[in-house]
């Protein structure tokens, strides 16, 4: 079992940055896939970037790409997303994922992860 704990929204201006933060409990962080998603309201949650369970490989949405980093500490057993240039069109709640399986690669498929945190707002205004 994983426990993931988002942190590190917040409102920010159109043009700003925030970095989230994901902690995971449990001694298999560094096996698993991680993944960022966003949901706002009436919308169904959608993917925004994901990293396989090395670091060495990474995936984004084209609506984040050039402006979002997602990085992995997994001494720290934590995942981060490093937004850049935000815009109002960001504004959602984040949620962190961790694909239970291991080893496996970055995926953009909700359907593929197993561990979800509670989710952080991130408002951006214009």
């Amino acid at each position: 079992q994983v426990q993931l704990v988002e942190s590190g929204g917040g409102l920010v201006q159109a043009g700003g940055s925030l970095r989230l933060s994901c902690a995971a409990s449990g001694r298999t962080f560094s096996r698993y896939a991680m993944g960022w998603f966003r949901q706002t309201p009436g919308k169904e949650r959608e993917f925004v970037a994901a990293i396989n369970w090395s670091g060495g490989n990474t995936y984004y949405a084209d609506s984040v790409k050039g402006r979002f980093t997602i990085s992995r500490d997994n001494a720290k057993n934590t995942v981060y997303l490093q937004m850049n240039s935000l815009n109002p069109e960001d504004t959602a709640v984040y949620y962190c994922a961790a694909d239970g399986r291991y080893y496996s690669g970055a995926s953009q498929y909700n359907s593929e992860y197993n561990y979800w945190g509670q989710g952080t707002q991130v408002t951006v205004s214009s």
